[in-house]
Order: C-alpha cells, then sequence, then structure tokens
C-alpha cells in the first residue's frame, strides 16, 4: 500500500500516473471472430434480413435464437436499437395516447422519449440508494391512468423485482424491463428482462455487448411478440413465414441489419467470462471499501444484483462530492459526480429539457395536451433522486481492471477520504 501523504491536489504524489480503463466492455473483445462474421455476410450479398428465400439462416434470425436460449424466453426480436426496442414493447403491451407510464427519474433519455413516443405521458418516480426505481415511492405515483411501468436495471444493477411486479400485478399494470445497462445480469437467479411482461436490451457501443447500434426485445408472449413484430417492420415481411394471429395495425421500420447482427452473433459467448470478471472486480473492491466509514454504499453493490460497471458511492453534500472528485482525479483516478447542476447528463430528468418543457418535435404539447389530468415537471418533482445524486461519486469500471488497479483505487478513495471527509 502506498502512502497516506498530501494530496496529490495539494502537492503530493499522485497514486498512479497511468490512464484510467476505458469505460467500453464489449467493443474492447470485438476481434477476428467478429471481422470473420461481418466479411462473410459481404461475401453471401444478403445485407437485408427479409429475403423472400433463407429467413431461418439469416444473421438475425441466429441472434435472436440466442438471446432466447441465453435468456431463456420463448420469443426474441432483434431491432436496430434499444429505444426501439422500448417503442416496440410500450405498443405491445397496448401503451397509448394519455395513458400514463411511470419511470425512474435517473435513466437514460430514451426511457422518456419512447413513452412520449407512443403518445404517452411520462410519470416520473424516485430511485433509492441502488440507483433504481425507488417501489415505495413508485406505488405514490400509481393512478387509474397507469398502463405500465418501465424497471431500469441502472449501471448494471438490478431494480427490486420483486416489489416492482407484486405492485403491477396487483393493479394489472404491465411491466417493462430496460435492461439497455444490464445485459447479463440476474435478480435472484432470473435473468434480468425475462422477469417482467417485455424486456428490451440496447447493443450500442458502451453497453457490455454491441453491434455499435442495435438492441433486442424479449417476451414468453406470443401475443406481445406478435405485436411487436408488426410494429418494428411496417411492411409485415415477417409475416410472410409465420401465421400472424393479430389484426394489422401501421408500424414503424425498426429492423436490424444482417451486418448488425453478424457483429453480435456469438458476443453472448463472451459475456459470461466478462461479467464474471466486473463481478469478482467490484466485490474486491466493495469489501476493500467496507471498513471506510466516511463514504456510503448501497446494500447491493456488489452483490450478485450488481454487474460491477462503475464503482458509486456517497459522501455528506454535493459541496463535499466535488472535493472528492477533484482529488481522485489528481490522484490518477478517473471519477466524476453523478449530478454537479450543471453538466447536460441525459441520464437525468432535468436534464431533458424537452420533457420539462412538455414539448413535441412539431412545436406543440402532445401528449400532454390530452392528459385527463395536469402533470408537471420541476426540480421538485423528484427531489430525493437529485439529492443523492448530487452527493454521488462514480468510477467507470470493465472487464480489464486489474489487481493493481484496484489496489490504486482503493488507496485512492482511502486517502482522499481521509483528509477531506
Amino acid at each position: 500500500m502506498k502512502a497516506m501523504d498530501r494530496l496529490a491536489l495539494h502537492g503530493g504524489q499522485p497514486v498512479r500516473t497511468k490512464p484510467w480503463v476505458s469505460k467500453y466492455m464489449g467493443s474492447e473483445e470485438l476481434g477476428d471472430v467478429e471481422k470473420a462474421r461481418v466479411l462473410d455476410v459481404l461475401a453471401k450479398k444478403r445485407v437485408f434480413r427479409y429475403l423472400p428465400t433463407g429467413l431461418e439462416t439469416s444473421e438475425c434470425s441466429a441472434l435472436e435464437s440466442e438471446y432466447r436460449s441465453f435468456l431463456g424466453t420463448e420469443y426474441a426480436l432483434a431491432v436496430n436499437s434499444g429505444t426501439s426496442a422500448l417503442i416496440c414493447a410500450l405498443v405491445a403491451c397496448g401503451v397509448g395516447p394519455g395513458d400514463e407510464v411511470i419511470i425512474p427519474a435517473y435513466t437514460w433519455v430514451a426511457t422518456a422519449a419512447a413513452v412520449t413516443m407512443v403518445g404517452a405521458i411520462p410519470i416520473l418516480c424516485e430511485i433509492d440508494e441502488s440507483l433504481t426505481l425507488d417501489p415505495k415511492d413508485m406505488v405514490k405515483r400509481i393512478t387509474p391512468r397507469t398502463r405500465a411501468i418501465i424497471a431500469v436495471h441502472m449501471r448494471g444493477i438490478s431494480a427490486d423485482m420483486d416489489a416492482i411486479m407484486n405492485v403491477a400485478r396487483e393493479h394489472g399494470i404491465r411491466v417493462i424491463e430496460d435492461a439497455a445497462q444490464a445485459n447479463g445480469g440476474t435478480y435472484k437467479g432470473r435473468m434480468l428482462g425475462s422477469i417482467g411482461d417485455v424486456g428490451c436490451f440496447s447493443l450500442q457501443q458502451s453497453k457490455v455487448i454491441t453491434t455499435g447500434e442495435g438492441g433486442m426485445l424479449v417476451t414468453n408472449s406470443e401475443e406481445l411478440w406478435q405485436r411487436a413484430v408488426l410494429y418494428h417492420d411496417g411492411a409485415g415481411y415477417q409475416f410472410r413465414f409465420i401465421e400472424r394471429k393479430i389484426p394489422a395495425f401501421p408500424g414503424q421500420n425498426y429492423r436490424l441489419t444482417e451486418l448488425q447482427a453478424a457483429l453480435s452473433l456469438g458476443q453472448l459467448e463472451k459475456m459470461p467470462e466478462i461479467l464474471r470478471k466486473t463481478h469478482k472486480n467490484k466485490e474486491t473492491i466493495v469489501r476493500g471499501l467496507k471498513g471506510q466509514s466516511k463514504i456510503g454504499l448501497a446494500p447491493v453493490f456488489g452483490t450478485e444484483h450488481d454487474l460491477g460497471l462503475s464503482l458509486v458511492f456517497y459522501v455528506a453534500d454535493g459541496t463535499k462530492a466535488q472535493e472528492v472528485v477533484n482529488a481522485l482525479n489528481a490522484e490518477g483516478i478517473q471519477a466524476f459526480r453523478v449530478y454537479d447542476g450543471e453538466a447536460k447528463d441525459q441520464h437525468i430528468y432535468i436534464n431533458w429539457e424537452f420533457l420539462l418543457a412538455k414539448r413535441d418535435p412539431w412545436g406543440g404539447n402532445y401528449p400532454w395536451s390530452i392528459a385527463d389530468s395536469e402533470v408537471e415537471y420541476s426540480k421538485d418533482t423528484c427531489p430525493a433522486t437529485l439529492d443523492l445524486l448530487y452527493r454521488a461519486v462514480q468510477v467507470h469500471l470493465n472487464h480489464l481492471v486489474t489487481d493493481e488497479d484496484i489496489d490504486d483505487l482503493l488507496v485512492a478513495v482511502d486517502k482522499v477520504a481521509t483528509h477531506l471527509l
């Protein structure tokens, strides 16, 4: 262990001078196998999934099969983004104009945008220290207009699905899992995305595995799957090959290409080893910080329900959080405040400009203009969330973190906490 001398911020020797680790995971593992798959698609000259022949041997079909097997679900649908997956899930669940959908106040902006794009009203809900939907506050947000709840497994941490599902079933509300940041995660031994009515995943570059852009929807309901299929492909190509059991309705074009699917094929095989390393790293880090009484860690951190994609800890207030971030950066550990009141991080509801203004793409305020009751958004909508994030410090982790990196991180946090907190 390195000496606890003066902070680097105050002229002392920094804990480390080499760069901190990348925040990327799956894209760090792209190599010859993925290159060969993509080149094979180019050689076949089949880049569109729904050609008249060969549907079952398409790359998209193969990727869906991998997801069904990996998650244990009956159905899967490859789409072109995580946002598309959310929109298709909402349509599949019958969510539409004037309905209310409960979402956490801390999630990527696409969660809120997807709700408004189907004409529904986002109802913001507090998070708790796990960084996921607070079930106690969720209950308070339910009204007769609530049609669905989107449970977001934020930062690779599973939401409290038992509590959420129990309340949803009691009220006859659909549950959509947004597992964009938690691909491969589990909750009490069950795969995330397979617990609610529909599960949604992102394959964007910063996710656990990637196609650059892409997404996946999974469900155990044939009806919900067929509704999602129809909406993701306005031409209804897939129904040339299977029996459509639902009435026709107009859809969009959210299809995934064969090239994107080929890039992601086989990555699920890599995921267990990637996540084994992130789990192990996070467990080691949390165990190493347990004795540091000057910082706060949520009980869920470092458990089965935490993929280990980042380290988050809490300090007394926002001023202290900024001091800690400055000091950690000076020590060679790349850190940042989750919410500082200035940066326009699109994971935090206060920065969703269109939502606060209740503005649609055409200069009006649809869907709020058709709401049965007035819904307002402000800093006071979810104050507990803002307070929690205001004093939260985050450090990116990935599967390439070494024992030396972990040692540096623990020493730096301990050093900074000792001097500043």
